[in-house]
């Protein structure tokens, strides 16, 4: 019998997952940048787990392409390639757009949350809150998308969250006019949600893109 105390209750995280949340964040948020080493030893100090986990923890991180593991010496934060930002970006087009044409017949359905994301955005960038502009963008695109019902692609579009806040990060740090760029480009997006015909509606959303793609490769 599930003892009464325990419903509810949500599991506590393994040794190997405290590790592993602990460093793919630092990892998305520039903490440990690309091209820096770090060893065993400095995750198991800073989570406060043996070097066990901690290794089960950078074996996933190196199939998800984010390190590179050198036995004794520890783990290489692989930068962003040139080769990387011209994937995701021809990867959130071929998602992004359709998604938007599969709304558009749906627009009014999320114009109120897209609205809300947007809102969202403004307060954290008046804020000087980089995580919670972060966040609020990501929400933005992720509406589109989730609403379009294709789950395959929503769930190929969630995959590429990590590389877009990695790429999205050294984005917003080091090119300050970006942030007032992409309220700019979702205004206009949501604008276009009350024009009579999709046309523009796919071309801010097409627009959108193309900026944030010369922003990244303009970093390099």
């Amino acid at each position: 019998m599930t003892h009464p105390s325990s419903i509810g209750r949500t599991a506590a995280p393994s040794a190997a997952e405290r590790a592993y949340r602990h460093l793919k964040q630092a990892i998305l948020e520039q903490v440990h940048p690309g091209g820096s080493l770090i060893s065993e030893g400095e995750i198991a100090e800073a989570t406060g787990v043996s070097r066990t986990p901690v290794r089960e923890a950078l074996l996933r991180l190196e199939t998800e392409g984010l390190v590179r593991l050198y036995p004794k010496r520890g783990a290489l934060i692989l930068p962003v390639s040139a080769r990387e930002i011209t994937d995701v970006i021809e990867a959130r087009r071929l998602v992004e757009v359709h998604a938007a044409e599969q709304v558009w017949p749906r627009r009014a359905e999320i114009r109120a949350d897209l609205a809300a994301r947007l809102a969202e955005m403004r307060a954290a960038h008046a804020a000087g809150d980089l995580t919670a502009l972060m966040a609020a963008d990501r929400a933005f695109h992720a509406t589109v998308v989730d609403a379009a019902g294709n789950e395959i692609l929503a769930e190929l579009y969630q995959r590429l969250r990590d590389r877009q806040l990695r790429m999205g990060e050294t984005t917003f740090r080091l090119s300050p006019r970006w942030a007032d760029m992409a309220l700019t480009d979702h205004a206009a997006q949501l604008a276009a949600l009350d024009a009579d015909d999709p046309g523009p509606w796919l071309a801010t959303v097409a627009t959108h893109i193309d900026n944030a793609a010369r922003a990244l490769r303009g970093l390099r």
